[in-house]
């Protein structure tokens, strides 16, 4: 057999040896001392510069509460007024006023509908219960209870 030669995809694991090699392999040595020396003083004065942005913020907060307790703003009234807020905001929408709009006329027409509905029912029912009134009883009696409700409709079916 011939010896395998070891290349790049190779299964095996990494020796002892190979992993120290790795761990002292240091990146860094691009760099000269001064650019080292620079950006660690740089970094230095961003860390610097957290902080003390840091404090200022904490600081604006503190203020922020307390102007808030001296003015009597809970959390309860901002949840207050931002819910009006976003409530006038979406009533002053076009997509709001079209819907509103759509929804009005729908209503109308739907109340329309069963006023019409209504009136076919109310008047069949008054068809039924003339013809019920000259089934059971003779001519003469029907148009007298009509006379008695004023019934001007029964005289000319009866004719």
């Amino acid at each position: 057999m011939e010896p395998r030669q070891q290349g790049l995809l190779d299964k095996e694991s990494l020796k002892e040896a190979d992993e120290d090699m790795v761990s002292e392999v240091d990146l860094n040595n691009t760099y000269t001392e001064e650019e080292r020396e620079e950006m660690e003083n740089e970094l230095t004065k961003l860390e610097e510069e957290i902080t003390t942005l840091k404090q200022v913020l904490a600081s604006k907060e503190k203020r922020h509460l307390e102007l808030k307790q001296k003015l009597g703003i809970t959390a309860l009234s901002e949840l207050r007024h931002n819910f009006n807020k976003s409530w006038n905001d979406m009533q002053t929408s076009t997509v709001y006023k079209k819907t509103s709009e759509t929804l009005s006329t729908a209503g109308q027409r739907t109340s329309a509908a069963f006023s019409n509905l209504g009136t076919a029912i109310s008047r069949k029912f008054g068809d039924m219960s003339m013809f019920g009134l000259q089934a059971l009883y003779p001519r003469r009696y029907v148009c007298l209870f009509c006379t008695a409700f004023n019934e001007h409709a029964c005289h000319e079916e009866l004719a």
